[in-house]
């Protein structure tokens, strides 16, 4: 976005503590990285875990209640249309979808009847499957999506973004095509969870911060998988004493991923202008002569301070943030991840997609090839069941090591990435999702393999 360089001459105290305060307060709750037993984690997500204790004993008849509600009120929005409700802002932006949404939450709602009350086919509320989100993964998307929407516009309202995004403009922009302040979005996934550098892509694409293909890169390159993660990924298939150079391995692929997905197709032919399909202004990141370039970074942070909302309006924003994202994104996740699942579990689909990279492996010279095969595509539907897979049926340490990474730098999975994306404005569609999966899997499989067999 275009915006006036703020004249810093005429910075005032209270503007200062507007840009200070509530940035320290965000970083601290989305960035510090803390220690909580032997894992590594951000306040955000210990905060989302207490939430989720909590609210324990009645959490899933709470996420029941909000796919179901969301069914119901968004059938009602697309077929009887109540004035009543129709002139309320908010109720029309998350119930007033198109068709396929529709159809989207009406499945989820289905499903998620079906296994919290364990009826219908056996497969769909199987503990793999339906069950397998409903307990496990909704829960947490839940809390987190409760919490970071309420306390997104620390981050997203005060100026830090501005700040950083000047400063990194230089980095990011030559490097990966993306504005500088996507590293915000990257650090707080890869500290936090994937979900919430979404969840910020996502807002700021709806307000005109990211382009079209800005926000597709971020979303499915810097996303990045969280520390914590990582560590129960590697403990899966019995390589802790290896996480050092496991987690070396993961951000030397994700990098060279980063630096070549997006100038292969579907990324590089998204369109460069905005949400509402206005393009961006040219001279949006340049420095004036006249400044240095933190002293510019530091002008367009303290201006967007000025113009931020009082408490009133950050926690309206910020209940909305959450809304949005617990009745928008909720049903998605249920209804395509239990999808995911069931096609993984069921059928032989996942195990005939990783037959061609057979001969890849084979070159690579992975031992036990043909069960490493049967992993990869598998990844799409959950980023955990390859691990689970390679810790049963693989012996070779080298081997066991390059399916664990490989599962963490892949990226997309449906039953919470792919589905968020999906859920939210970020354009891209399922198919240009699966395209991105592979693209990852070719480029990263040769640095994995690389460092597996010079470190493992």
């Amino acid at each position: 976005m275009t915006t006036q360089p703020y004249q810093q001459n005429k910075v005032h105290w209270r503007t200062l503590f507007a840009f200070i305060v509530p940035s320290l307060i965000g970083v601290f709750l989305f960035m510090t990285p803390v220690s909580v037993g032997e894992a590594m984690t951000i306040p955000i997500a210990v905060l989302a875990k207490k939430l989720q204790a909590f609210v324990a004993p009645f959490i899933h008849a709470m996420i029941v209640g909000v796919v179901c509600v969301t069914a119901v009120l968004s059938l009602a929005a697309k077929l009887l249309k109540p004035k009543a409700l129709m002139q309320f802002a908010l109720f029309k932006h998350l119930f007033d979808v198109s068709w396929i949404w529709l159809v989207t939450r009406l499945l989820g709602a289905a499903f998620i009847l079906m296994t919290f009350f364990k009826v219908g086919p056996a497969f769909i509320h199987a503990e793999h499957t339906g069950a397998l989100v409903l307990n496990d993964l909704l829960p947490v998307l839940f809390s987190v999506f409760v919490l970071a929407g309420l306390l997104l516009p620390l981050l997203l309202n005060f100026g830090l973004l501005e700040l950083v995004g000047t400063l990194l403009t230089k980095v990011m922009r030559p490097l990966f095509g993306v504005p500088g302040r996507s590293a915000v979005n990257c650090v707080a996934s890869w500290l936090g969870d994937g979900s919430v550098g979404i969840l910020m892509t996502a807002r700021q694409y709806e307000e005109k911060y990211y382009t079209q293909k800005e926000a597709a890169i971020i979303g499915t390159t810097f996303s990045a998988v969280s520390i914590t993660f990582c560590l129960v990924v590697i403990g899966q298939v019995k390589l802790e004493h290896l996480f050092a150079p496991f987690y070396l391995t993961v951000c030397l692929a994700g990098f060279v991923a980063a630096l070549i997905v997006p100038r292969l197709p579907p990324l590089r032919f998204k369109k460069s202008t905005y949400i509402d399909g206005t393009e961006p202004a040219h001279d949006a990141e340049a420095v004036p002569d006249d400044k240095t370039l933190f002293q510019h970074a530091l002008s367009v942070a303290l201006e967007k301070a000025e113009k931020a909302p009082g408490v009133k309006g950050t926690l309206k924003e910020g209940m909305t943030n959450a809304l949005d994202m617990v009745f928008a994104v909720l049903p998605v996740v249920m209804a395509v991840g239990t999808l995911a699942l069931i096609i993984a579990e069921y059928t032989p689909i996942f195990q005939y997609l990783g037959t061609p990279f057979v001969p890849y492996l084979e070159l690579l010279q992975v031992p036990e090839a043909a069960q490493a095969a049967q992993t990869i595509v598998v990844g799409f539907a959950d980023m955990f069941i390859p691990s689970i897979l390679a810790a049963s049926s693989i012996e070779s340490d080298v081997t066991r090591f390059i399916v664990a990474a490989m599962s963490v730098t892949q990226l997309i999975y449906m039953s919470e990435v792919g589905a968020l994306l999906l859920g939210s404005k970020i354009p891209v569609n399922i198919l240009e999702l699966f395209t991105i999966f592979i693209l990852r899997t070719l480029v990263t499989l040769p640095v994995i393999a690389l460092m597996a067999h010079w470190l493992v």
